[in-house]
């Protein structure tokens, strides 16, 4: 989860890097270093915590610097070694000639450390990455050829790595390579670049190429090289970043997260654009490879993902079962890659993740490719090593978002299942034509109801001053509002560290219920007409019974709760089926400003990072 960027060429290089890094921050913020080649040396500058500290690290000893023209950076997020300033990147062999960024896991490292120390290398901290260092060293050793050095070290590597490399005595020459882990090079004019993510070369170039496993890229400041682990010449395709600048900054907002909420509307109209031209027409989904002959063969749906991803998904188990009668399993990735599995190639499997380099994610989705499944992937970036591995996609049109905690990319994964239920709906005609004609005009009003939340959010920020002093919460909520539940409580405890679980509210009487008295507030999600409606309010008249604080999440035309509950924030009228669009929102602002309130960093929770790129 850790974010690498690597630059030579004739900009200051120091800035390049940091840019780059303080827009990659969102993967990582334990501790942070940059490598640089200066005064033909390699000089390491490295600080713990945010990156503002290595800034200011740097600041103090840039008199130090002659002329650097080369250089890597690395912001981690600690896997192996607590986060400490000598488990900080960027890691050296133990002359000090050769420097290593790496993000990933090297499964192999304790055999390899091993190996190496009775060669004679020093090791001085508790990661996997420095054996990385001490290894492609020895290599060099025995080469002179850096290049080579790389090559044969990564054969012996087991896991997963992204990893920047340079040598003292190789000037300006930067060399990367992947496996089952993200990196890019930037190419530009007289300068060239390496990242884990776009974000940290937006700003200087949108020409990309991206590396696939066991690739190899070696870049000066007039060259790219890419080839195989054999040395083989591979001719790479350069393509164009969709991402503007523009996209990583705050636009005059306290915060990205609060930003990207009211990105929301936007989102939403750039999700259906060229998807529903006519509520009389069909939805458009040309990426979407599926037809009559693939559904009749279809036993059954997987949906795999992770975090508020697996939220957006139960959502799409909800209505894909309504809409189109086909049998949905929703399963995390991380449990679906442990277990023997019935996914075969009757099975249509869809992959949710906003990054889509979700490492579970990706995992399973390679092995339902092996069974010959088809892969259906829903992401927010089509650039991506899960959008390359789909034989259909659903591109989610958010763009780059920044804040660590998940916004507008799930509202966007949400209406994206809406549309393909509604497409596999429309093939199997499984859906009266009238009731369809009316989702999709109610669809397409969301993002003017999603404006109106937005327009006036006093009565949520009341709520949330009054509440931000509790310790523990519980959210309720039935049928497809479930899910908001689980992803209310997700983004409570993200953010502001408050213990907060979601639940059915059926079950609040079976277990739960023993936990509630006057410290305990529970939050009902209850939508007038639904199924389900008066069951959510007995259930919640039970919670008042027990001393509870009740906060009730409803919509405008609701007037029967105002005695029961001590707050009531409210929505649009809307039907259930699409509630869960809109119930988002406001549950997505009680966090936000309840963290606020309490004075937590926002964008960059504690222990998280944005990007999970390691199992």
């Amino acid at each position: 989860m850790c974010g690498i960027v690597g630059y030579t060429g004739y900009r200051d290089v120091v800035s390049v890097l940091l840019k780059g890094l303080t827009n990659l921050e969102y993967r990582g913020y334990d501790s942070a270093g940059i490598a640089l080649r200066d005064d033909n040396r390699i000089k390491v500058y490295k600080s713990l915590g945010k990156l503002i500290n290595l800034k200011n690290e740097i600041e103090e000893k840039k008199h130090e610097l002659k002329h650097p023209t080369s250089g890597i950076g690395h912001i981690r997020w600690a896997t192996h070694g607590a986060p400490s300033l000598v488990n900080a990147h960027p890691h050296t062999c133990t002359c000090g000639n050769l420097v290593v960024v790496h993000n990933g896991i090297i499964e192999n490292y304790k055999e390899l450390r091993e190996e190496l120390i009775k060669k004679g290398c020093k090791f001085r901290s508790e990661t996997d990455t420095e054996t990385i260092a001490h290894l492609m060293a020895d290599e060099y050793s025995k080469t002179k050829d850096l290049e080579k050095a790389v090559r044969n070290s990564v054969k012996r590597l087991q896991g997963a790595y992204a990893v920047c490399v340079m040598h003292k005595d190789v000037p300006d020459v930067i060399v990367g390579a992947r496996k089952h882990a993200p990196m890019l090079v930037g190419a530009g004019e007289g300068e060239n670049f390496i990242a884990s993510d776009t974000p940290a070369i937006i700003e200087y170039t949108k020409k990309a190429i991206y590396l696939d496993d066991n690739e190899i890229a070696v870049i000066t400041k007039d060259n790219i090289k890419i080839t195989d682990t054999d040395g083989n010449i591979l001719h790479k395709k350069t393509e164009i970043l969709p991402w503007e600048p523009v996209a990583l900054s705050k636009l005059g907002f306290k915060h990205f997260m609060l930003k990207e909420i009211h990105e929301q509307p936007d989102v939403i109209r750039n999700v259906l654009n060229g998807k529903i031209y006519d509520i009389d027409g069909p939805v458009i989904l040309n990426e979407v490879k599926l037809d009559k002959e693939i559904l009749k063969k279809l036993n059954k749906i997987e949906i795999i993902a992770c975090g508020t991803s697996l939220h957006a998904a139960m959502v799409g188990k909800y209505i894909i079962e309504d809409f189109a009668g086909i049998s949905v399993e929703v399963e995390a990735s991380s449990e679906y890659i442990y277990r023997k599995t019935t996914t075969d190639s009757s099975t249509l499997v869809i992959g949710v993740s906003q990054s889509g380099e979700t490492a579970d994610t990706i995992t399973a989705i390679k092995q339902a490719k092996e069974k010959n499944a088809h892969v259906l992937i829903i992401t927010n970036r089509p650039d991506s090593n899960m959008a390359r591995l789909a034989d259909s996609l659903i591109p989610v049109n958010a763009g780059i978002e920044v804040s660590v905690a998940a916004t507008k990319s799930y509202t966007a994964q949400l209406i994206s299942f809406y549309l393909l239920a509604m497409h596999l709906a429309e093939i199997k005609e499984t859906l009266d034509k009238t009731y369809l004609k009316n989702l999709k005009h109610e669809l397409i009003q969301l993002p003017t109801k999603i404006e109106e939340i937005l327009s006036n959010t006093s009565g949520i920020q009341e709520c949330a001053r009054k509440f931000s002093s509790y310790k523990n919460f519980i959210y309720i909520a039935r049928g497809i509002n479930l899910a908001s539940a689980y992803e209310g409580a997700l983004k409570l405890k993200e953010i502001s560290y408050i213990n907060a679980t979601g639940y059915p509210a059926g079950e609040l009487k079976h277990g739960p219920i023993a936990m509630l008295d006057e410290t305990m507030p529970v939050l009902s999600i209850l939508i007038p007409g639904g199924i389900s409606y008066d069951k959510i309010l007995s259930n919640s008249e039970e919670a008042k019974a027990r001393n509870a604080k009740l906060i009730a999440l409803t919509s405008s035309c609701d007037k029967n709760i105002d005695m029961l509950f001590d707050y009531v924030l409210r929505i649009p009228d809307i039907s259930e089926i699409l509630s869960p669009a809109l119930t988002c929102v406001p549950l997505q602002l009680l966090a936000y400003y309840i963290a606020e309130f309490l004075g937590k960093d926002v964008d960059q929770p504690r222990n998280l990072a944005k990007s999970v790129t390691v199992e």
